[in-house]
């Protein structure tokens, strides 16, 4: 049985803002007087969105330094390192990651590999929001209704009727290494999709998306444009699957755009701030983000449809300030 989680105080929303530190001080606490050493492993294509130049010059004055991981070395042979970063994939890497965690405790592994695991696949990777069954004066947070289907197209229509799975659907990769996804308005055309996957209730939401980027405790929100509404009457008269090869991108920002402003308001401060705090605990990962969407015409009922890990966080403003005092307060805390 989900057990219910209530909301707590207010907290002060500087902090998760992720506000630039003072001179003398990063988040709270002194600058180390050796260097940090960050070893990452990440794809070319993730280095360079992440570790762009200002980001660097930035960690550098405050005494942290990026060094390269060559995932074909021992890992015990490189280094010292104080912090790890990655996302790369694979069982031979995650038996390494796994390996060298054990062997060096005093180095801190972002993220453990197994607690990655349950959020790449889209089977398990909303079962702690499911269970959490937020729920406060605030608002309430669910999961959309959902199916995996993990082989034969042609029982789609069978199994999205026994589980009572209202139309249109969302389709989505069974493993989150894609953003593509498709919208079905009809049960027959659900037999041209091709399983592994996940079937998705849709859920109208004003075509705006709220993505909630985890850094440790540090929180940044942001909208992006989405799927339009789909009434009735255009539910009626399609027929067939649309497939959209990337809902949300940086190009869709909707932080400027005018917009409804019961679409545009973003979530409740104390909300995000309880969700954010029980799904570290809940899912062990520190960096993370969640696609969420409030259903049209309600003001207080959410859906986190997606959970990403390392996301792009490059695309943030000032991100560089909020991973900054994150790793230097990892530091701290060792």
């Amino acid at each position: 049985m989900r057990g219910e989680a209530a909301c707590g105080d207010e907290e002060s929303w500087d902090a998760v803002e992720g506000g630039k530190p003072a001179a003398t001080a990063v988040g709270g606490f002194a600058s180390p007087k050796k260097m940090v050493v960050v070893g990452y492993a990440l794809t070319s294509k993730k280095v360079k969105s992440f570790l762009q130049p200002k980001f660097e010059r930035l960690a550098r004055n405050k005494g942290i330094m990026f060094v390269a991981i060559d995932p074909i070395r021992p890992l015990s042979d490189q280094g010292p390192f104080d912090i790890v970063l990655h996302k790369l994939s694979g069982k031979d890497w995650r038996r390494v990651l796994e390996d060298y965690r054990s062997t060096h405790p005093e180095v801190t592994v972002l993220d453990p590999p197994d607690a990655i695991q349950q959020v790449r696949n889209r089977q398990s990777m909303l079962r702690d929001v499911a269970d959490l069954n937020l729920s406060c004066p605030h608002g309430k947070v669910d999961v959309p209704k959902q199916l995996v289907i993990e082989k034969d197209p042609s029982t789609i229509p069978d199994a999205v009727n026994k589980a009572g799975l209202r139309l249109p659907i969302v389709a989505k990769p069974l493993v989150a290494k894609s953003h593509e996804l498709s919208l079905a308005y009809d049960k027959i055309s659900l037999q041209k999709l091709e399983p592994p996957l996940v079937l998705q209730e849709f859920i109208n939401h004003g075509g705006v998306l709220f993505k909630v980027y985890i850094v440790g405790e540090a929180i940044k929100v942001v909208r992006r444009f989405s799927l339009p509404d789909v009434s009735k009457r255009e539910l009626s008269k399609n027929a067939g699957v649309y497939r959209f090869p990337r809902v949300s991108c940086a190009a869709a920002s909707a932080d400027d755009a005018d917009l409804d402003p019961h679409v545009a308001e973003l979530p409740p401060r104390p909300l995000l701030e309880k969700l954010a705090r029980e799904l570290r605990r809940r899912l062990g990962l520190r960096l993370f983000n969640l696609d969420i969407l409030r259903e049209h015409g309600t003001q207080d009922q959410y859906y986190v449809i997606d959970i990403n890990y390392f996301p792009g966080y490059g695309k943030l403003p000032e991100y560089e300030h909020i991973f900054t005092d994150f790793l230097l307060s990892l530091v701290h805390q060792k």
